[in-house]
């Protein structure tokens, strides 16, 4: 049995929008409950660096087991946001709490082009498909929408285990979950969480779409992978 863990965000899928995911998340509500509000983008930026799960790896997050409690613990980071543009505090926290169902806008997420031929030639090839990433709590909804769900067959989302990667941990639960592996590759965008996360946990990984000195093997988009894994 062989198995190819995927990064989501970046790696297969990606959130449309002039800016980043979450900075652009933020701007859409700032857009819709502030029409003309004029806020430069990299005022909110600086906010979003810090605060989410995955920014504070080594910290587990169990205790954030529903969806309600992991937006609710980000709430505040959204509000105190929304205050640094300009909002009196009962708006920014209205604006925080809307934050939610503007980053799950169905409309908002798509596949790389190269996503599914890529998964199908690999499939055929033999290779079962698993996520490992970090991520929102609705992420099996996400790429359900997506088309993902007839491709990936296990999704490990930090949302739901509590661990970011690169905690080992993380990669950990991956390995006892996929019993009877001969073979396994973690392929992802980020060269800390993605590749240098795997190869700590024994896992040879491949580095997608954003190179990073020093990081091989490392493909410019996905068609490269099925050379690697299958060379």
């Amino acid at each position: 049995m062989k198995w190819l863990v995927w990064d989501f965000d970046g790696t297969l899928a990606h959130r449309v929008g002039e800016w980043p995911a979450w900075t652009q998340t933020l701007l859409e509500v700032l857009d819709r409950k502030t029409p003309g509000h004029g806020i430069d983008p990299e005022l909110v930026r600086p906010f979003l660096r810090t605060g989410f799960p995955w920014h504070s790896p080594e910290v587990n997050h169990q205790h954030l087991d529903s969806a309600d409690a992991w937006w609710g613990a980000l709430e505040p980071r959204f509000a105190e946001t929304f205050r640094a543009a300009g909002a009196e505090e009962a708006r920014a926290s209205e604006m925080a709490r809307a934050v939610r169902g503007a980053y799950l806008d169905p409309e908002r997420w798509r596949l790389y082009e190269d996503t599914i031929p890529v998964l199908e030639e690999l499939s055929s090839s033999g290779w079962k498909h698993a996520l490992l990433t970090n991520h929102v709590p609705e992420l099996p909804e996400i790429a359900g929408r997506l088309g993902l769900d007839r491709h990936v067959e296990r999704i490990f989302n930090s949302a739901q285990t509590g661990y970011e990667k690169p905690q080992p941990e993380a990669f950990r639960r991956v390995l006892d979950a996929l019993v009877g592996t001969d073979e396994i590759w973690m392929i992802g965008d980020n060269a800390a969480a993605d590749v240098a996360g795997a190869k700590a946990a024994g896992i040879p990984a491949i580095l997608v779409r954003r190179r990073s000195d020093g990081v091989e093997p490392y493909c410019e988009d996905l068609t490269g992978v099925a050379e690697i894994v299958d060379g």
